[in-house]
């Protein structure tokens, strides 16, 4: 069994997709300061790639910026992956806990943000017929990270292919209906909120009255 450092495991899940996230559970390895950094860099990533890319491929840039869509688009979706693969995982009697689904889901998503943050860095010194390169660099990380996640999957819930795949299509459709939860909670709460407002400022204006 191999005796890694948690960096080192890190590299290691990486660079064996099939074995690594294997490796990491026998092991019982996985840091949880390692995985919110990683998720946390996830958040760098989207601002990068909508506010520092390139101007001659992205010029039109909103003159307001506005860090609600790059929480939601990092922390948030990552969030409810968690929580939506942990419920799922129930179902299926996974044996993932919640904070392992964690720390293996931020592994995997090392590709895809490496891959649009060298993507982010090449489209201030390639030009436009050059896109290619930076395509491949975008492509291969969310590929790779497709794999690591299939592969995280199947480790942490010690799963089949077949129902490792059918968990994360249900983990996906969980998610939708969360999202829609809490779209209609939140438009509650301001409902809610306008409303109390509204008596208040009645209030105030009787009493001035």
């Amino acid at each position: 069994m191999l005796d890694l450092t948690q960096g080192q495991f890190v590299k290691h899940v990486i660079t064996h997709p099939f074995e690594g996230f294997e490796d990491l559970r026998w092991k019982k390895s996985g840091s949880m300061k390692i995985a919110i950094v990683i998720v946390c860099l996830l958040f760098f990533q989207q601002v990068a790639f909508s506010r520092l890319y390139g101007f001659q491929y992205y010029s039109d840039y909103d003159k307001i910026f506005n860090i609600v869509p790059y929480i939601f688009r990092s922390f948030v979706l990552f969030g409810v992956w968690v929580v939506a693969n942990w419920a799922m995982c129930t179902l299926f009697d996974g044996e993932g806990s919640m904070k392992n689904i964690f720390i293996y889901s931020a592994y995997a998503l090392i590709p895809y943000i490496s891959g649009y943050l060298i993507g982010t860095v090449l489209s201030h010194f390639l030009i436009e017929d050059e896109y290619i390169f930076i395509q491949a660099f975008e492509i291969i990380g969310l590929c790779w990270s497709f794999v690591l996640a299939i592969s995280a999957m199947k480790a942490v819930h010690q799963f089949s292919f077949g129902k490792t795949i059918a968990l994360i299509l249900l983990t996906l459709v969980a998610m939708v209906a969360m999202l829609f939860l809490l779209v209609l909670l939140l438009t509650l709460f301001q409902q809610v909120l306008i409303f109390v407002f509204s008596i208040y400022t009645e209030l105030s204006y009787r009493l001035r009255v």
